[in-house]
């Protein structure tokens, strides 16, 4: 038996989660600032005048941006179809600053001694607006609003003490104060981004009883949190995202998944949950999924790591809308790949972000998040948004901490990543306290700057957002997505979800409204959608159709002899398909308009062997990275796979019965297009 910080252990499975959740506790910690400010060289507090020091037009507003939002490849853009970058920061507080000990009235109690009153922090100390306009001076055009479940049903209203320096909000529920900071933040132009931060209202991130979006609810509860506040703000169209959970990570005893269909499987609940926000609730948000952040008992000898956004390059989601999704990560300096960010206790030998040289840490943020966006045509190409990082201010001398920062910015800035830095606001007392945030507020109402002439990171945030990058209209791109009904039905089309079932007691895959299925695996039921070099190909008149024989194999037209083949009759083009087990069950055939689709064909044999067609040339994607191979990417992690050409669609799929053989898809029918 062991002692850990007071608590008694007794067995090697016990010491585990204990050191589990001493490792895990330092990361939120350090993450908003668990250290103390610095003794500042200037004597007196900042007033609530602009930024002295921030360079010319870091002020400039940007509220000639048009909403909705989308995406285009690995961009966002508004609805005139010109970048928008965000250039964001987090405005955290109403999910919570409770440290889960003591009393939640005591400020003492609560993360760094910032009491948020289960609201965005700082509205004690000075006007909203004033906030607001401060956002606005150090360049920031969006804002990541953390909220709990917890918050949303809190019927206690906020103290008046709380709101001293809003009286307007006295009185108020933490929800309708959350209104109020929607409806300010969006009236100034800037982009609001709703984030599920935690389940209960208090400090994230441990093991807390938040580690996973059903940790401290039930997953139904979740989805209908989050269907209430979409349908909340969805006549606020500068309310533009659903960031749907935040750092999913092991609790003490299970590990969250990708893929795996079970009650864990972040994978499958973030999927299901986005195309009901799309589809039951608010059609025009982004829908952002982070990562997983956490595996594993970190103690050297046992698994752990920070997968982050690794397993996207094999399972990637498809949205029933193209051009929704956007994929997000957290970096800070104190963790690492397979370093939970603790010190002393529980802390293991991995390396830490800020151990690695500036080479080093561009491999690792590539294999972990950047690749989304640097991989131009794939299934999983989208946008990378940041949606935290952030270092100490004033008071942090590290040499490894401050390098780690820069060398983290210059890589936002050579991958014109979108960005959110952890936190923007934060208190202060003669200029100590809480030093992580950007602006800073006293009990008096002054402020203390990023560009009050002390901070060092003001040189690093200035090259961040005054960095070059990619403006201007964004041309629309070919998209290519995923379809895996490992466990369920993956039917992406609006269109197909609102007929009846159309092979019942099967796992149905259908590709989204626009696109045409152009690739399927031999085994694991997976499939690949593309609009390349067509555009939308479905007749709007036209319908669809469900073949299971070869009633459509025309006399001497047999491209599979001795195969069963379920082929599109002519002016169909394969959109879906089902399956009962591995064994295909029917091919789901679409109308195009008269003239769009050629006669003559060829097979694709992918039994024994990989067979995608002509791969394209290689060539430098944006970010720097050399692909090669057929476009799409690999959407069926270590099996055969067959795909038609760019300019071909697919009629048929080939399958065999005999004895040795799970029916499982054997050949594709390739046509041209016309």
């Amino acid at each position: 038996m062991v002692t850990v910080r007071g608590v008694l252990v007794r067995s090697r499975a016990a010491l585990a989660a204990v050191l589990l959740v001493v490792a895990l506790s330092p990361v939120a910690e350090a993450a908003a600032g668990g250290q103390t400010a610095p003794e500042a060289a200037r004597e007196a507090a900042s007033e609530a005048a602009p930024e002295a020091g921030a360079p010319p037009g870091i002020a400039a507003t940007e509220a000639d941006w048009t909403p909705p939002l989308s995406t285009r490849g690995r961009w966002i853009v508004d609805a005139d179809g010109n970048r928008f970058k965000l250039r964001s920061g987090n405005w955290h507080g109403a999910s919570g600053t409770w440290n889960g000990s003591g009393s939640p009235d005591t400020d003492a109690d609560h993360h760094a001694g910032e009491n948020s009153g289960r609201m965005p922090l700082g509205l004690d100390r000075a006007p909203m607006a004033e906030i607001i306009a401060s956002f606005q001076e150090i360049g920031i055009n969006s804002v990541r609003l953390p909220f709990s479940n917890e918050m949303i049903h809190d019927s206690r209203p906020v103290t008046d003490e709380s709101v001293a320096a809003n009286p307007s909000l006295r009185g108020q529920k933490p929800l309708q104060v959350y209104d109020a900071v929607v409806r300010e933040l969006t009236a100034a132009g800037l982009a609001v981004i709703l984030n599920n931060h935690t389940g209960t209202t208090r400090w994230c991130c441990a093991v807390d009883g938040n580690e996973r979006w059903n940790t401290s609810r039930s997953t139904a509860a979740w989805e209908n949190d989050w269907l209430f506040m979409a349908r909340r703000y969805r006549d606020n169209q500068r309310v533009v995202g659903a960031d749907l959970y935040n750092e999913v990570r092991r609790n003490v005893l299970d590990d969250p998944n990708w893929g795996l269909g079970d009650d864990h499987d972040w994978f499958a609940a973030s999927q299901r949950l986005g195309d009901r926000i799309l589809t039951e609730a608010d059609p025009d948000l982004l829908i952002i999924v982070e990562g997983i952040n956490w595996t594993g008992v970190p103690v050297d000898g046992l698994a752990h790591e920070r997968p982050t956004l690794e397993p996207v390059r094999r399972l990637s989601h498809t949205l029933v809308d193209s051009g929704k999704l956007v994929y997000s990560a957290h970096f800070y300096d104190y963790t690492g790949p397979n370093h939970s960010g603790a010190t002393g206790t529980g802390e293991t030998s991995d390396a830490r972000y800020r151990d690695f040289s500036p080479a080093e840490l561009i491999d690792v943020l590539n294999r972990q998040a950047f690749f989304v966006t640097a991989e131009q045509d794939r299934h999983f190409t989208a946008p990378l948004w940041i949606s935290e990082f952030g270092i100490g201010g004033r008071e942090e001398t590290g040499v490894k901490q401050r390098a780690w920062f820069e060398n983290f910015v210059s890589q936002l800035i050579r991958t014109d990543a979108d960005f959110a830095y952890w936190p923007l606001v934060g208190w202060h007392e003669n200029r100590r306290g809480n030093g992580w945030a950007l602006l800073h507020w006293d009990a008096s109402g002054h402020r203390m700057g990023l560009y009050d002439g002390d901070d060092w990171r003001a040189a690093a945030w200035t090259r961040l957002i005054g960095a070059p990058g990619r403006t201007g209209r964004i041309a629309p791109v070919t998209k290519w997505s995923m379809l895996s009904p490992d466990h369920g039905d993956f039917v992406a089309s609006r269109r197909m979800r609102a007929l009846p079932d159309w092979d019942s007691g099967a796992r149905k895959a259908a590709c989204p409204d626009g696109q045409r299925l152009v690739g399927l695996s031999h085994t694991g039921n997976r499939g690949l959608c593309s609009d390349v070099n067509t555009g939308p190909l479905r007749d709007p008149a036209g319908g669809h159709e469900v073949v299971t024989d070869e009633r459509h194999v025309g006399p001497g037209g047999d491209w599979a002899s001795g195969y069963t083949k379920l082929q599109c009759p002519d002016g169909y083009f394969l959109t879906g398909y089902s399956v009962r087990g591995a064994a295909v069950s029917a091919a789901l055939c679409t109308a195009a308009p008269a003239g769009r689709l050629g006669a003559g064909g060829r097979t694709v044999w992918f039994d024994r062997g990989d067979n995608r067609g002509a791969a394209p040339r290689a060539g430098r994607q944006a970010g720097g990275n050399l692909t090669t191979g057929p476009r799409g990417g690999d959407f069926a992690d270590g099996r055969y796979k067959g795909q038609c050409a760019d300019d071909e669609y697919a009629a048929g799929i080939a399958y065999t019965g005999r004895v040795g053989s799970a029916r499982t898809p054997d050949a594709l029918y390739c046509r041209k297009l016309s």
